[in-house]
């Protein structure tokens, strides 16, 4: 089944990376005001887990930026989801969690950047084979504005865990 010439699971793939997206903004914009937006940031990891194993699903002919992409995510998605739900940002793992957070959804801002590049055709025509300055510029402000958001976070996010 095809919508718009896509299938129903490159929709719903995309619909599940685009909601991480935003719940991700809200949850790191929390980190940044020291708040854990329970609610916000479950659906970002249900959604950010969901993306990354979906990823997965595609057709696929040996190893891809995407399936690289992928492994990094889950790799992330390993430690950080502890950091969180076991071991509740004790010591090292706030920061761990922190970092974990925004690295999770910076790759899914990555992904939407590579993807926006393939099929806008605006953004297409700036950069066909995706090795042209308009990319790379583009995906060099992308990292730059993460990596401030993850230094801000990492300083200002102090939540205290309750004693024991």
């Amino acid at each position: 089944m095809t919508f718009f010439g896509s299938t129903a699971f490159v929709l719903f793939h995309t619909a599940l990376s685009l909601i991480a997206i935003v719940t991700g903004l809200v949850v790191v914009r929390g980190l940044i005001r020291n708040d854990t937006l329970n609610g916000w940031s479950l659906w970002f990891w249900i959604t950010t887990v969901a993306t990354t194993l979906t990823g997965f699903l595609f057709p696929f002919g040996g190893f891809t930026p995407a399936i690289g992409t992928g492994i990094v995510s889950t790799v992330v998605l390993a430690a950080t989801i502890p950091a969180r739900y076991a071991f509740h940002y004790a010591g090292a793992w706030r920061r761990i969690y922190v970092i974990g957070t925004v690295i999770s959804l910076y790759l899914n801002c990555f992904v939407l950047v590579v993807q926006a590049f393939l099929k806008v055709p605006a953004l297409k025509a700036l950069a066909p084979n995706g090795s042209e300055p308009p990319f790379a510029i583009t995906h060099g402000v992308v990292l730059l504005v993460f990596v401030v958001l993850t230094v801000m976070a990492a300083r200002r996010f102090r939540f205290a865990a309750p004693p024991a």
